[in-house]
Order: C-alpha cells, then sequence, then structure tokens
C-alpha cells in the first residue's frame, strides 16, 4: 500500500500556521534546514495548505517535466494583475498557444542582434562612473538591465520617465509579492489597504507606457525589427491569429520583468563574489585581456570567453536569480511511490540544490572551474535549475546568458568593484533573490 507523503519526517508543525511562520521569517534558512536534516521529500503544512520540499533530482525533473498534473502556485498566480496571462502565469492550451507563437521571436540569430545594444548601453552606463566613487551597484545594473530590455523591445532609449514608471511598477510588484509570500498569500489585492492600492496604483502606471507604445506602433505601422514587432507579427500556424492588445501587454510585462530582473542580480552577485575571490577576479582580467586587449566585446567573442561564462553559471549557482519555485498537484498523484494529495504545493528549491554539499563539493565556495569539462551536462537533470527546466524552461535563457556575460566582460575591463566594508548583505527571497538593502561598492578605475 502506497504512503502518504505525511508520514514522512518534516519540521515540526506550530498549531494551526505549520511552518508558515518559519518559512515567512527566513525562508530561505528554513528551506536549507529542511533539506538538509529530513529525506528527500519533506513534508510540511504552510497554515492550512499541505505542502513538501523535494530534494531528490528525479522528482524535481518529474515535477518540472508534467506542466499540466502539476500547475504554477497560488503564490505566482497571484501576479496575474501585473503579468496576466504571459507565459509565466498561463496554463494549460492557453500558455502552448503563447509558447508557439513566442519560441520564433527567440531564436538564437534574432537575439545575436541585440549584442550590440547591451554593450553599448553598458559603455554608457561606465561614462558616468567616477575612479573612488561609492555606488550601489545593485540599483545600477537595475537600471542597466532595464534600460536594454526596453530598448529591445520597443527600439526606444527609454532612460526618462517611461522608463522610471515601469521600473517604480516592478519595484512595488516586489514589495508587494514579499509581503504577501510572508502571509501565505491570505490577502489578496482587492482588499485595500495602503500596500494593495500602491500596487493596483502602479500596475495601472506601467500599463498606460505599454499600451501607448503598442497604440503608437499600431498607428505608424513601422516595423524596426524589436520584440514589439516580432510580437505583432507572430502568428499562429495553426490558424493564422494573432495577438490581441491584452495579450501582447501580458507578455511585455511579462518580459521586463522576467528579462532584467533576473539578470541584474546575477550580476549584482557576480561584483559581490569576485570581491571577495581576488584570485577569481585575476583569472577573469587575464581571459578578457587575450581575447579583448582593449577592444569592447561582440557576440563574435562569447565562445572565446569560457572563463567568463563560468563565473556566471557558477554565481547564478551561489546567488540563484530565483531562490524557488513551487507548482500545485491539480489531483491525487505519486512522487516516489508516495501519495501526494490533489492542491498540495511542491517546492523545489535553487537555492538548496544549487548548494548541497551532496552534489557539489565545497558548495559555497566560488569556484569557476568546477563548470570546466560540461559539467553542467553530466550533472543529474533537477540538480542545476537557474532557467527551471522541463518544457516550461525559461524562454529567454539564452538572451540573459548572453547579456550577462557580455555585461560582464564590458564592466570589468575597465573598473574593480570594491565590497564596502560592514554593509550587510542579505538576499531578500522574493520573486526573485535580491539583495535586500543593495550592494555598496568603491570604483577603482582600471588604468
Amino acid at each position: 500500500m502506497t504512503q502518504s507523503i505525511f508520514e514522512l519526517p518534516g519540521p515540526e508543525r506550530n498549531s494551526v500556521v505549520g511552518s508558515l511562520l518559519d518559512f515567512g521569517r527566513e525562508p530561505l534558512e528554513f528551506l536549507t534546514r529542511c533539506g538538509r536534516e529530513y529525506g528527500e521529500i519533506v513534508p510540511m503544512y504552510l497554515g492550512l495548505k499541505p505542502a513538501c520540499l523535494l530534494t531528490k533530482p528525479d522528482y524535481i525533473e518529474q515535477v518540472l517535466k508534467e506542466r499540466n498534473l502539476f500547475i504554477k502556485s497560488r503564490g505566482l498566480r497571484a501576479l496575474k494583475s501585473l503579468l496576466g496571462e504571459g507565459l509565466l502565469s498561463s496554463e494549460g492550451e492557453s500558455w502552448l498557444h503563447q509558447r508557439r507563437l513566442l519560441q520564433p521571436v527567440f531564436h538564437q540569430k534574432r537575439i545575436a542582434s541585440y549584442g550590440d545594444v547591451m554593450v553599448t548601453y553598458t559603455e554608457q552606463m561606465l561614462e558616468n562612473w567616477q575612479d573612488g566613487e561609492t555606488r550601489d551597484v545593485h540599483q545600477d545594473m537595475m537600471r542597466l538591465t532595464l534600460n536594454i530590455v526596453m530598448q529591445t523591445i520597443f527600439n526606444r532609449d527609454l532612460s526618462n520617465g517611461e522608463a522610471q514608471d515601469v521600473a517604480h511598477a516592478l519595484d512595488v510588484a516586489m514589495d508587494w509579492f514579499e509581503s504577501k509570500r510572508k502571509q501565505n498569500f491570505i490577502f489578496l489585492e482587492w482588499f485595500p489597504i495602503p500596500e494593495n492600492i500602491r500596487y493596483k496604483n502602479a500596475i495601472q502606471q506601467m500599463d498606460r507606457t505599454i499600451y501607448q507604445m503598442i497604440n503608437q506602433r499600431r498607428a505608424s505601422g513601422e516595423n524596426p525589427g524589436d520584440l514589439l514587432s516580432m510580437l505583432m507579427e507572430a502568428r499562429d500556424e495553426a490558424d493564422g491569429s494573432q495577438m490581441s492588445d491584452r495579450q501582447l501587454r501580458d507578455e511585455i510585462a511579462t518580459l521586463m520583468l522576467a528579462g532584467h530582473e533576473t539578470t541584474s542580480n546575477t550580476l549584482t552577485g557576480v561584483w559581490v563574489l569576485l570581491s571577495r575571490y581576488p584570485d577569481v577576479r585575476s583569472k577573469l582580467l587575464a581571459e578578457l585581456q587575450q581575447v579583448l586587449g582593449e577592444r569592447s566585446p561582440s557576440i563574435a567573442d562569447i565562445p572565446k570567453l569560457p572563463y567568463t561564462e563560468m563565473v556566471i553559471k557558477e554565481a547564478m549557482r551561489i546567488f540563484p536569480p530565483v531562490f524557488m519555485m513551487a507548482r500545485e498537484a491539480t489531483q491525487d498523484c505519486e512522487i516516489g511511490g508516495y501519495e501526494v494529495p490533489s492542491g498540495c504545493m511542491l517546492m523545489m528549491s535553487q537555492w538548496v540544490m544549487h548548494r548541497h554539499p551532496r552534489h557539489f563539493e565545497d558548495s559555497e565556495v566560488f569556484r569557476p572551474e568546477r563548470w570546466a569539462n560540461d559539467l553542467e551536462k553530466n550533472l543529474p537533470r533537477g540538480v542545476y535549475f537557474p532557467f527551471g527546466d522541463g518544457p516550461r524552461i525559461c524562454i529567454g535563457k539564452s538572451f540573459a546568458l548572453m547579456e550577462a556575460v557580455l555585461l560582464l566582460a564590458t564592466i570589468a575591463q575597465k573598473f574593480e568593484l570594491i565590497l564596502v566594508p560592514d554593509h550587510p548583505i542579505v538576499p531578500q527571497a522574493s520573486i526573485t533573490l535580491r539583495p535586500a538593502y543593495g550592494i555598496k561598492v568603491v570604483l577603482k578605475k582600471i588604468h
């Protein structure tokens, strides 16, 4: 007879709230402890909600592969007011239809054309950096990656009020999501409390910007080859249908969130780690000097910069841009021979898996060399998954990796970033993993 997952050992339940308080207060610490102290399926209750943490790669792969049996969790569904029916939040046939429409937009050859945009914007940012200056590099990376994603979507430099509206909306959304996560998404956004009103107003402001861009493009009939044009031209192979303005809005909002937040957080983690590991920084600079000399990088250089790419992979291991993915079982099912009830939330944590000593020797140490000899391909699926996995793997993975390598190469050539002593570096587990208090660095110009 099959056992229930709730017969397995897990954290002690604290009255009716279960493990909700522990998970809400210190999610990274709580999940790490569960992953180290218990088995491959760790049952718990978050409030009245049954949940479990999966730490066996096979189980993680199974859940991420079966997209109809395991759907996005209640937490991500709470973001539908921001993302609508975009790729990140839609399900079933709606998701499949949109994925098919969007797949050609992210073809390798198409995104390659954005390499020059990425380097140009980075060099413009560096012109404003001064030797000896103290800066919040997380804010700088957020601004830079947002400007890049806005340029690639709209073919316009939106470093004015429009970009500020979008940046503000996304920041408010992150704060709102973090607040709701701590409450286990019990109070939804319709309840008229100040943080919900602020969230609603920010989305309306962002929508005005997006719809204005769509309307302007439709009126002009232009096709500058940006992502908006590609999205507007995309046709369903089966019925020839195109995206409505609402669908365009949802995909653009999703691209703006996913397309800048994760890359900026990855690069912020890189600067923290390079400052702590000067030997890694020296090897990185040696490769950049050998391949580039004094010139700027281009997409053609990426295959010649293997160590630079390893630095990015290792930074995403130690500071994964997303700390956890969650799915909800749509019906009673089995994982590893154990019964999982319908409605159970299945948690798969990149933070836990990427740092687990079972899979990575000296797992707390920043060692890019570990990615040599195709380590990523040799690891079991479900061990290292910064972009997710299965049919819903991030569609922008190639775009993000290209951007991260080009931005790192462009900046590291010209500046060393030295962490300000005693500035608290505290990872905040929201939709993404971002520094709670920013990252203060002193700039040292490389002559």
